[in-house]
């Protein structure tokens, strides 16, 4: 990915060694982020079984702090034997994980 290693550097130190949106420490334009406010839009959350990079239960975690959204507006999905990568590119992403999205989206259009 072609980006300002500035950039990659911020968004490592504030998501992963701060933890900075499940702490609740979370800044955007000098207000706090609330997810507990997110209540009009749905929300699917996918994991794969070897991702090395964002472990199992890491991304579904996310439906803890988006505790004002109603429970038939999120939903998770885990795919066995798929890395990081393969979440969303490659043969499984298009025959197991993308028809998950897809209807997903037509549910909640």
């Amino acid at each position: 990915m072609d980006l300002p290693a500035e950039f990659y550097l911020q968004t490592v130190s504030t998501v992963f060694q701060r933890r900075a949106l499940p702490s609740g420490t979370m800044e955007w334009q000098g207000q706090r982020v609330d997810p507990s406010a997110i209540r009009h839009t749905a929300m699917l959350t996918v994991e794969g079984e070897l991702d090395d990079i964002s472990a199992p239960g890491q991304t579904r975690a996310a439906h803890k702090i988006v505790s004002g959204l109603a429970a038939e507006k999120r939903s998770d999905h885990f795919q066995k034997g798929v890395g990081h990568y393969g979440i969303f590119n490659g043969r499984k992403w298009r025959e197991k994980i993308a028809p998950v999205v897809e209807k997903f989206i037509a549910a909640n259009a």
